[in-house]
């Protein structure tokens, strides 16, 4: 009788051992020092939060009384009231549910997101007590095993992935014997790896994509995942300026949802690949790479004057390599050297010699 590869020896994984070591000695350390002072921005950094609202900051004020304000005054009244009725009855409903009450009222879903968003803020409570869920894209896959509030078991070790829950609260039971967690930018790769049976052939590990930038339950997760089983937690992004503000969002946060970092972001994140370094290690040929454009200059130089970025000495080496070099790549480059170059060999070197920043 055949048996499904277990995945590699012990002791492949002890620099992943020791990585999560340092991670729970610093968690009894009580976390990083501040590594940013107060801006006029209603946001500080730390290292140990990322991204998060201050007590001090500007903030904006809606009157009944005035005339500009009228409209967004009457349409928060009105979400206020639906909220009141779903905390009462004990029942949920995703912002696309609130926004067809009445479209025409509305205009369009982006008035309704932002006017959540200013309540979950001026209430100073997560969006999901308000009984408002997101509708989730991202998807989850293998060492993992949940209960759904309303009962369901989940296993993720299956060939085809999960939907990450629209209900991150709600899920309970959650077991795991997965050794690291490897967060993917895009679901072309996602489920690329899946193919290749990366989740087998690394048993046991989880995977994790937002399909791009995160929405908020693929957050959630992660930040609920990293909160419960404290073990390691990479990202593997284009090495694009894209890329890695995706990364970042992750392991720092927004300043949109700065008021909810310390229930969305990890700081233990570690940046895995694709490295802009990585391109002439593995002599990657020019004509795989692509050109920055302006957009892609402007977002870099963007992010290179972030304030995390100076707790962050190695990223701001692979951003300047990248700027240097004018040129950035997709991880569907690999390909040149293997079609199955990233299951097969990147990813497994980089995860058993401890290659991620």
């Amino acid at each position: 009788m055949a048996f499904a590869p277990r995945g590699p020896e012990a002791s492949f994984f002890q620099v992943l051992d020791q990585h999560r070591a340092s991670l729970l000695a610093a968690l009894r350390k009580g976390g990083g020092e501040p590594a940013g002072g107060g801006t006029r921005l209603a946001t500080r950094f730390e290292d140990s939060v990322g991204l998060h609202m201050v007590s001090h900051c500007t903030t904006r004020k809606i009157k009944s009384d005035s005339p500009k304000s009228v409209k967004t005054f009457a349409l928060i009244l009105k979400i206020l009231s639906m909220i009141y009725k779903l905390v009462q009855s004990n029942t949920y409903a995703t912002k696309r549910d609130i926004y067809y009450t009445d479209s025409q009222l509305f205009g369009n879903q982006t008035v309704v997101d932002n006017i959540i968003n200013d309540i979950s803020c001026m209430l100073k409570v997560p969006r999901r007590s308000l009984h408002i869920l997101s509708t989730s894209k991202g998807l989850i896959a293998g060492d993992l095993r949940y209960i759904e509030e309303d009962g369901t078991k989940v296993n993720c070790a299956c060939a085809t992935a999960v939907a990450v829950p629209s209900n991150i609260q709600g899920i309970q039971n959650l077991i795991t014997d997965a050794k690291f967690l490897l967060i993917v930018e895009k679901d072309a790769t996602f489920q690329r790896l899946l193919d290749d049976s990366f989740c087998t052939k690394m048993s046991p590990c989880i995977m994790v994509t937002g399909k791009g930038a995160p929405d908020l339950n693929t957050r959630l997760l992660v930040k609920k995942l990293w909160d419960t089983f404290h073990i390691p937690i990479f990202t593997l992004v284009d090495a694009d300026p894209h890329g890695i503000e995706i990364m970042c969002i992750y392991k720092y946060g927004s300043m949109a949802m700065s008021f909810e970092a310390h229930n969305l972001t990890v700081p233990a994140i570690r940046w895995l690949g694709l490295l802009p370094s990585d391109i002439k290690r593995l002599n990657i040929p020019k004509g795989t790479l692509i050109p920055l454009t302006k957009q892609d200059q402007m977002k870099l130089d963007s992010v290179l004057k972030r304030p995390y970025i100076t707790c962050q000495p190695f990223w701001r080496k692979e951003m300047e390599i990248m700027a240097d070099s004018k040129m950035k790549a997709e991880i569907q480059a690999l390909t040149f050297l293997s079609s199955d170059y990233l299951s097969r060999v990147y990813l497994p070197n980089k995860l058993k010699f401890g290659g991620w920043i």
